[in-house]
């Protein structure tokens, strides 16, 4: 193992171009944790936030949560994963021993964080991480497709599993569908036999989301969401809306809400801060649900879905490590669809 590693670090807020390759020390895996050299990172809007500056962000940093690779190294104590194992990493990281996390809610944990946002991540050739995070890559997937996997069908789940319940035959519209928590939230609720309603920004997208599965596409550059799923829901409205987007479509949002439907929110990518119509809340009989990431054990339960192809990674393109800017670039002009990959050893 050679003693320094190159990686993309971030030592100063700003545009993408603060991302900057440097040849830095190779870390060494503590108690519990493995050393896995890196084959895919894929990027998040986490990714940019934290670039940009948010609170409780430390520099310098090394961006990137969604990682597939190699064990090469253990740490003292590490059992279930042998030197060579392909895996995957479980993004969230948290104590391990408060309330929440014993009962499988590490998500609720109050020192959750996340990979390459609280610690070094995986824009690198090799990055540490608890041991307890690695899961068996599936058989069927490349080391690309399987980091577009991770926090976006994680994220997914929790939303519609976990949080709304998701039912059989149900209708939902799920915004930005083009984006990494679209794709898989599309492909979830078509598990569950759902019909789908997303939204995009234009035609080449919208022909991606049908493949994926979407039954209906609004195109919302071109059309207003409220006034098309009335539509095509013959005025009924959708039994959950999927958003992460915030105040630019909130509205909408809730206007297509069904009696007694159900909106959950994992982002807010447009601001914090939105109205709401509290009279048409409680006179239809609404809910509103907050989501965050998800659960080493949600994630374990939809990897299966991987392996017999009932669910599939939506990879846009690969970059190498160094053109880590261009892939920023390419993230926040929403020229994607589905997920942007780094790939250390290109």
């Amino acid at each position: 193992m050679k003693s320094t590693m190159k990686a993309m670090v971030v030592r100063e807020h700003g545009q993408a171009s603060v991302i900057k390759a440097e040849e830095v020390h190779t870390p060494k895996p503590g108690t519990h944790e493995v050393l896995l050299k890196v084959r895919g990172c894929a990027l998040n809007h986490l990714d940019l936030w934290s670039r940009k500056g948010i609170p409780g962000i430390k520099l310098p940093l090394i961006l990137g949560c969604d990682i597939s690779g190699e064990v090469v190294e253990k740490g003292h104590g590490v059992t279930h994963i042998n030197e060579g194992d392909p895996v995957l990493v479980s993004p969230g990281l948290a104590c391990g021993v408060c309330k929440q996390c014993i009962a499988g809610a590490e998500n609720l944990c109050r020192y959750y964080h996340i990979l390459g946002s609280g610690r070094d991540g995986g824009y690198a050739e090799y990055v540490c991480v608890p041991a307890v995070n690695c899961l068996p890559m599936p058989a069927t997937l490349s080391f690309h497709q399987a980091a577009t996997i991770p926090l976006v069908f994680m994220t997914a789940w929790h939303m519609l599993v976990s949080r709304v319940g998701i039912k059989m035959n149900e209708t939902v519209l799920v915004i930005a569908g083009g984006s990494g928590v679209g794709t898989a939230a599309i492909q979830i609720a078509k598990l569950f036999r759902c019909r789908v309603i997303t939204t995009v920004g234009n035609e080449d997208k919208a022909k991606l989301a049908t493949e994926l599965g979407a039954d209906e596409v609004i195109i919302h550059s071109k059309q207003k969401i409220a006034e098309e799923v009335k539509r095509l829901t013959n005025k009924a409205g959708v039994d959950i809306v999927v958003e992460h987007v915030g105040p630019a479509v909130l509205p909408d949002c809730l206007a297509s809400l069904a009696l007694g439907g159900r909106l959950v929110t994992c982002g807010a990518t447009t601001g914090a801060k939105a109205e709401i119509d509290i009279n048409r809340l409680f006179v239809k009989h609404q809910s509103i649900y907050g989501s965050m990431m998800g659960t080493k054990r949600e994630l374990m339960d939809l990897l299966p879905f991987f392996n017999d192809g009932t669910l599939k990674p939506v990879l846009d393109r690969v970059f190498p490590l160094t053109d880590a800017p261009k892939a920023h670039e390419l993230l926040e002009a929403r020229r994607h669809f589905g997920k942007v990959v780094l790939d250390p050893t290109a």
